[in-house]
């Protein structure tokens, strides 16, 4: 890249950096620091949604998925964001925010007990670290492969900017990550329509790159097994990497992995806990699930182009910083690079903000030391903010093993995420007793290691494809966590038991063999009394009609029905 180039991308994202600073400046309580004092607008909500979610691997993962197995990734940023968000929103993040609660790991002990807390919250740190993982091997991709960085270089800004994020993200928390992630979600956009406009401009439109696909044929290098290059162009055509998966079965994956990302991820339930009312968390999720839906159809489509116009192209993931090699000049190049950092950024921050709340919350201050003062455990939520970070390294390994990044994504996701999905589900909209978590929790996550082991460790000769596939293990995984949820639920011995709450989230009372929950005088109790009442809304006596978040949820539905089964499928 030339010198201008790389002037904006440090200049734009030294203000971000340093604006984000500015913001931290203030910040005292763990109100404050963990949820932002739940007092952000839905707009500033719903926009650091977007910039969470569109993180720089969301743009290589894509391309380069999509490059080689087509537009199956699709059904995710249509049908998956918006079933996540809706489940989020309207079912599951609403009964934590009741309850004043900080984590939705703290919400798994009032329902099911705090051996789901502490499972939850390690999944939960295990969940997010190995997505942080992907994001810092396509930000090195892309410095490399775009601005012709040596490794040696790309390591150590990558290094200085996990640094410098989680500086600003460990002094002023929440309120501090969501205000840069405003400005971060506008340089995504930006950056994200400029390569996409690049390339669409530079093949000729839509009908020139699928003219191009249909001569490759079977051609092209790279192919998933059965797929012509023409195939790519459609959502059901791809049955996985053995050639036998139905499209069905992908398409539930998607949907399951979707939603885990919106309800188990406190990524994004931080963020909807932080709203100042109930709408406000509403249309921050439909704000966020809908702006990503149009940025992610335009960029899904780069995968398509670059097989187009490199048939031969035999690593996918470098697909993106190939194309805005080739097709982006001078200031361009600049804009899109410093989107691809400014959403590592906007990822670093949100990661580190807030796993280290789920560390310090449910599992520092709920097990390891549970009286000390408000100071002590921010202190604690800073140092941790930086280690959650580092952590992310850890997960390269398996990342470079796999034949895209997002693939090795999927294989870790169905292991304990899904499972946990499932029970926040059944704690959500059941009655039922407390020992079904931990049943359900059991249960799937048994499933789910074994199957990891056979795809990934050591080859399990006894067991099927069938049962612990990529794409079937997100179905078995709902099926052996029912199972366990059902066997808890029936159980003679815990079906009548003291404890059954009522849908919606209700508190339980604890059952012997618990540990003892947090007390009057205990930290976690008092600084659940900073966060004040909970509002409906911020009208008057009612919600006007046009400004009902279901109105715009069925939109969205529409749409995505429209364009997975009418337009792709």
């Amino acid at each position: 890249m030339s010198a201008l180039d790389w002037l904006i991308v440090l200049g734009l994202n030294g203000a971000i950096i340093a604006y984000g600073l500015r913001r931290a400046r203030g910040t005292s309580t763990s109100g404050e620091w963990f949820l932002g004092s739940r007092a952000l607008p839905w707009w500033a909500v719903g926009l650091s949604l977007f910039a969470t979610n569109m993180d720089n691997s969301e743009f290589v993962s894509a391309t380069g998925t999509i490059a080689s197995e087509g537009l199956h990734f699709l059904s995710a940023h249509t049908f998956g964001g918006l079933i996540g968000v809706t489940i989020a929103t309207f079912v599951i993040v609403p009964a934590i925010y009741r309850a004043g609660l900080y984590t939705n790991s703290e919400y798994l002990e009032h329902r099911f007990g705090p051996g789901t807390r502490v499972l939850g919250a390690l999944i939960q740190i295990q969940y997010r670290t190995s997505v942080l993982g992907l994001m810092i091997w396509s930000v090195h991709l892309t410095l490399v492969g775009v601005g012709g960085l040596r490794p040696e270089l790309s390591w150590a800004l990558i290094a200085l900017l996990v640094v410098l994020s989680g500086v600003y993200t460990a002094v002023g928390g929440l309120r501090a990550v969501v205000a840069t992630d405003v400005l971060q979600s506008v340089l995504v956009m930006a950056g994200g329509l400029a390569v996409s406009v690049a390339v669409w401009q530079a093949v000729g439109g839509w009908d020139a790159m699928v003219a191009q696909l249909e001569g490759l044929g079977t051609t092209a290098e790279g192919l998933a097994p059965g797929l012509t290059a023409a195939d790519l162009t459609h959502v059901g055509a791809f049955r996985g990497r053995d050639g036998t998966t139905s499209p069905v079965v992908i398409f539930i994956a998607w949907m399951l992995i979707s939603s885990g990302w919106w309800t188990v991820s406190h990524t994004s339930t931080q963020r909807m806990m932080g709203a100042r009312s109930l709408w406000d968390m509403k249309m921050a999720g439909v704000l966020g699930a809908g702006v990503s839906l149009v940025i992610l159809l335009v960029t899904d489509m780069l995968g398509l182009f670059g097989r187009a116009q490199f048939p031969d192209f035999a690593r996918p993931d470098e697909m993106y910083p190939h194309l805005i090699s080739t097709y982006l000049g001078i200031g361009a190049k600049g804009l899109v690079v410093a989107g691809v950092v400014s959403a590592a950024v906007s990822t670093f921050d949100s990661m580190g903000s807030s796993m280290s709340a789920v560390f310090t919350r449910d599992i520092y201050a709920r097990f390891i030391s549970r009286n000390r003062d408000d100071a002590h455990y921010l202190r604690v939520g800073r140092i941790a903010t930086v280690a959650i970070l580092v952590l992310g390294f850890a997960y390269l390994p398996l990342i470079l093993r796999a034949p895209t990044m997002l693939a090795a994504f999927r294989s870790v996701t169905s292991v304990f995420v899904t499972p946990l999905l499932i029970v926040y589900l059944v704690g959500a909209v059941t009655r039922t007793n407390r020992r079904v978590g931990m049943a359900g929790l059991a249960a799937g996550g048994l499933y789910g290691v074994i199957g990891f082991v056979d795809r990934e460790v050591v080859d399990i000769s006894w067991l099927p494809t069938w049962l612990t596939g990529q794409w079937e293990a997100f179905v078995w995984a709902v099926a052996f966590t029912a199972a366990g949820c059902a066997f808890a639920a029936l159980h003679p011995r815990w079906r009548g038991a003291a404890g059954a709450a009522a849908a919606g989230g209700d508190v339980c009372p604890p059952e012997a063999g618990d540990a003892s929950p947090p007390g009057a005088g205990d930290w976690l109790t008092k600084s659940s009394g900073e966060l004040g009442p909970i509002r409906l809304h911020p009208f008057g006596e009612r919600v006007p009609l046009l400004a009902h978040p279901a109105l715009y949820t069925g939109v969205l539905a529409a749409i995505s029905a429209w364009l997975v089964f009418g337009v792709f499928w």
